[in-house]
């Protein structure tokens, strides 16, 4: 089953890079990477990309624990001068229950990034967010 979201903070935009991965947490260093190397590739200061590596593996750990056996990991990025966001997104058959925002991936990924969103319904789970590099995070 292919995952068909996540684009809550683009609607209609087309994603600049999209990478769909299995939804394995084996690979989320391989997403970590990515976006740490796109983050670069608009001049994000180095402690804001290490803060981007940490929040999108927050933003794994949330996803991935409702994804379908054998499901994908879908990943769009959306590079904007002097912005950078990630939307990650599985499919789940089984029920999807809400964002857990008391958890401690919710809280450590909203004191990172500027902005985090979590979407739960029509069989996807999704998380986005976005890092203008020196703004506090959401949780702040």
């Amino acid at each position: 089953m292919s995952v068909t979201g996540p684009a809550p903070d683009h609607p209609g935009d087309r994603a600049d890079v999209e990478l769909r991965l299995p939804a394995d947490g084996a690979y989320v260093s391989v997403l970590r990477t990515t976006t740490a190397g796109l983050a670069a590739r608009l001049d994000f200061p180095i402690d804001d990309i290490e803060d981007l590596r940490i929040a999108v593996g927050e933003a794994s750990a949330m996803v991935l624990p409702e994804a379908d056996p054998e499901g994908d990991l879908l990943c769009r990025f959306y590079l904007r001068p002097g912005e950078l966001t990630v939307a990650l997104g599985v499919t789940s058959t089984s029920a999807i229950p809400a964002p857990d925002y008391d958890s401690f991936a919710w809280q450590v990924l909203t004191t990172l990034a500027t902005s985090a969103e979590a979407t739960a319904g029509d069989g996807v789970f999704s998380v986005s967010l976005t890092m203008v590099p020196g703004h506090l995070g959401a949780g702040l």
